[in-house]
Parts: structure tokens; C-alpha cells; sequence
């Protein structure tokens, strides 16, 4: 209970973060079409996105164990991270599986730009042995799978650093499963702080 309770406050306060800095001028899928002055980054096939999800953390987690970067690299890990944020942190169901979710494209985005930090790792002046072995996994899944050929709408669409992709709360209101998943996150804090209140309000004298 206590996982689920921080899973949805997790998915709450992801959605506090995107309604604060939510440009009304800004649509969901203009990714490619916002402001170009920042990096840009490759895009991604809907197998690939598939197969690099489960390695995110790994990524993410070499990378923030890099001393010696560049500007082009901390840019394009800092946006991997923010990216995933506005992304809900890949919490909502099929994200990465549905295109039809608002979530797919932000999906997208935020493994693109994950691809993208792995890549450069690969000519940075790094440990290469950690890096070689996590190419050669998600090479291998890759092949294995035969994922890479598979597309969807956004299969084509590359990103910048300079363009955040914010899922449109108009697209979550009519796609079932992320609404589903807010709302039950929603109802299960608004639970939980009236269990707290109740275990916090003072007893009355007999």
C-alpha cells in the first residue's frame, strides 16, 4: 500500500509540475515544429523506443557517473531527465506501447534524447568498457526482438532540447488508461490524508 501511495503521489506532483509551467500557446505533438536553437536529437522508431526503455535508469545512470563532459552532453542529459518528468516518469500504462496515448510522444522524446546521451558517451572520454556493454544489450535486444523496423506516427519525428513536449490535458482526459491512472492516484492520496487527519485528530474525553 505504501508503494502505491508513492507511486501516486508521484504521478500528483509530475502533474502539478507540467500545469505550472504549461505555455497555453504550446501543442502536445510540435515537437519538431517549437523553437530549433537548442540540440538537436535523432528520432526514434517505436521498436527502438521499445527495446531502450527498459535501459533508461542504466543510461541515466552511467551518464550521471561521467566526471569530464561537455555542454553538448550535460544539455542533452538534462533534457532526457525534464523530458521524463513531463512524461510522468514513465508511470502511466502503456506509455511506450500505445500510440494513441498522450504520453507516446513525450515517450519518444525522452528516450530519443536517452539514445542520444548513450551515443556520446561513445566518443567522450570515458570508460568505454561500461558503455560497450550496454550498446552491445540493447543491440542484442534489438536484433533479437526485430523491433528496430517497427514505426508509428511519431517513428519520424526528431526533437531539440529547446522543445519540451508536454502531453495536452485535453488528449488525457479522452485516453482512458492515463485517465484511469490519475484518477485512481488522485483517490488514493485523497485517501490517504484522510486516514492521516483521522489518526491525527485529537481524541475526545470520556
Amino acid at each position: 500500500m505504501r508503494g502505491r501511495r508513492q507511486s501516486s503521489g508521484a504521478i500528483l506532483l509530475a502533474i502539478l509540475l507540467m500545469l505550472s509551467g504549461w505555455p497555453a500557446s504550446v501543442a502536445a505533438h510540435g515537437g519538431s515544429s517549437g523553437s530549433q536553437t537548442g540540440i538537436p536529437i535523432p528520432s526514434l522508431t517505436h521498436g527502438e523506443m521499445a527495446v531502450i526503455a527498459p535501459y533508461y535508469g542504466r543510461i541515466i545512470s552511467l551518464a550521471e557517473s561521467v566526471s569530464d563532459t561537455d555542454e553538448t552532453f550535460r544539455r542533452l542529459l538534462n533534457f532526457a531527465e525534464i523530458q521524463r518528468a513531463y512524461c510522468l516518469w514513465g508511470l502511466m500504462p502503456d506509455s511506450v506501447s500505445d500510440e494513441e496515448s498522450p504520453f507516446n510522444e513525450c515517450s519518444h522524446a525522452y528516450l530519443a534524447a536517452a539514445k542520444a546521451v548513450l551515443l556520446q558517451m561513445r566518443v567522450m572520454k570515458v570508460e568505454k568498457a561500461p558503455v560497450d556493454d550496454l550498446v552491445s544489450d540493447i543491440d542484442t535486444a534489438l536484433v533479437r526482438n526485430n523491433l528496430s523496423l517497427i514505426l508509428c506516427k511519431f517513428s519520424g519525428e526528431s526533437f531539440n532540447t529547446a522543445d519540451l513536449i508536454r502531453p495536452k490535458l485535453a488528449d488525457i482526459a479522452v485516453h482512458a488508461k492515463s485517465l484511469a491512472a490519475i484518477l485512481s492516484a488522485g483517490l488514493l492520496v485523497l485517501a490517504g490524508l484522510w486516514l492521516a487527519a483521522r489518526a491525527l485528530r485529537p481524541k475526545t474525553q470520556p
